[in-house]
């Protein structure tokens, strides 16, 4: 079970509900695979609440290996989640809230910009 208090989320990928948290070591990989110099750049880019699909593969691919698992952005990239692309958005907000907080400053929800499904 996820532990909150440790910045880690639970979320269901491929039928399995699944840890993840970015660690330090998560968060440099990050850094290093969005060119950003520091985490304060790391956040601004969070923070724009634009979300490629690429980037949420880097970042869940992060959250997972930083909890322990054993998988490369190319096992995530064929995962599926419930509510497919904004399942995966939601992750990725939720995961960066859990790291960085709500407080003022902290990145947004991408979903608060993301277009919503319709259903």
């Amino acid at each position: 079970m996820a532990n909150r208090h440790r910045g880690e989320i639970s979320a269901e990928l491929d039928g399995r509900v699944r840890t993840l948290v970015l660690t330090l070591g998560a968060l440099a990989e990050l850094e290093d695979a969005f060119a950003a110099g520091d985490l304060v750049a790391l956040t601004e880019r969070f923070g724009s609440g634009r979300l490629a699909a690429r980037d949420a593969i880097r970042i869940i691919a992060a959250g997972l290996r930083g909890a322990g698992e054993g998988v490369s952005e190319e096992d995530v990239a064929r995962m599926t989640t419930p509510g497919g692309a904004a399942g995966f958005a939601r992750i990725v907000g939720e995961l960066i809230t859990a790291t960085f907080g709500a407080a003022e400053g902290a990145p947004p929800d991408p979903l608060e910009r993301a277009p919503r499904a319709a259903g």
